[in-house]
């Protein structure tokens, strides 16, 4: 039997209150909150329980946020099943550190210190090269990277097609003004909407190399294990098999674009039907089932959600 895939949200992913029943339900998940609290030395969980929404969502807090209320969810999840045998995990760009961290390749204190400066340095990289991004809906891969490279070219800065999330969605990242100039080019050539994103830093863009040239230090010191299961990679989509290879990918991730798409169907060319999205909200979900309809997916980032994931995998 093939099994099944387990897959971790990435930012924009986080809303107050996200975990919090989780918290008072789940001894497994308190368990992971208190560590992370410790880990923290202060009170995440009481930032990603109560808010303000606006400090949750700056880039430095929202992204150890997500991470540790999808490790919550994993314990959960655990705790509920007993035996968690996936074949394979993945992440949607921080989610990858989640991923990471579900297949024991680090401790989830490794992964909490990983994201809170990620973060912190991603924020730093916005500060000094503010950004944006956009979705454009309904124009193939191809259609937007000619609109990226032409918006560099009229405004000599930079913009890339950033995330491959879908058929028909690909967001793109850059320059402020570059951003808007794509988007207008993509609308010319055929996309029914260009949607800018409520966010001030360019992820997956050069303009995020301050952050990558800063962090691959950080990154060559942590003590990374080999994965088991494989987790596939954001950036070639193919399983990540050492821990030198895990490195060199999370160095790249921050300028490199996420291949979700082609995640998904590397996975279900390897027999994967069934997905469980482990972490707030069901982003992921709704991507999966555009990319492979057939799909069966199930987000389990609540109580409810855990049990329905439960009784799926048992059945499976």
């Amino acid at each position: 039997m093939p099994g099944y895939a387990l897959v971790f949200p990435g930012q924009g992913s986080q809303y107050v209150g996200m975990g919090r029943d989780l918290h008072a339900s789940s001894a497994a998940a308190r368990a992971v909150f208190d560590e992370v609290d410790l880990a923290w030395q202060g009170p995440l969980s009481r930032l990603i329980f109560e808010g303000p929404a606006e400090e949750l969502t700056d880039t430095a807090n929202a992204q150890p946020a997500i991470f540790s209320v999808s490790m919550a969810c994993l314990a959960a999840l655990r705790e509920a099943m007993g035996n968690l045998q996936p074949t394979f995990v993945a992440g949607h760009s921080l989610g990858e550190y989640t991923a990471l961290a579900a297949a024991g390749v680090l401790p989830l204190s490794v992964g909490l210190q990983l994201v809170r400066e990620r973060g912190r340095l991603m924020k730093a990289a916005g500060e000094m090269y503010p950004g944006g991004m956009a979705a454009i809906l309904g124009l193939g891969a191809e259609e937007v990277n000619a609109a990226c490279r032409e918006a560099t070219e009229q405004t000599g800065e930079p913009v890339v097609a950033a995330n491959d999330n879908a058929p028909g969605q690909i967001v793109i990242s850059g320059a402020r003004e570059a951003v808007r100039i794509a988007s207008e080019i993509a609308k010319g050539r055929g996309a029914k909407r260009a949607l800018p994103l409520a966010v001030s830093i360019a992820p997956h863009s050069p303009l995020m190399q301050p952050a990558a040239d800063r962090f691959a230090p950080v990154l060559q010191q942590a003590a990374f294990s080999s994965p088991h299961p494989p987790v596939i990679g954001n950036i070639n989509a193919r399983p990540l098999t050492s821990p030198d290879e895990i490195v060199a990918e999370l160095c790249a991730q921050l300028t490199s674009p996420v291949r979700w798409t082609d995640s998904i169907r590397y996975l279900i060319n390897q027999g994967i039907s069934t997905f469980v999205e482990v972490g707030p909200k069901d982003v992921l979900t709704g991507l999966i089932k555009r990319i492979a309809p057939e799909a069966t997916c199930v987000p389990c980032g609540t109580v409810e959600g855990i049990t329905q994931a439960a009784q799926l995998l048992r059945a499976h």
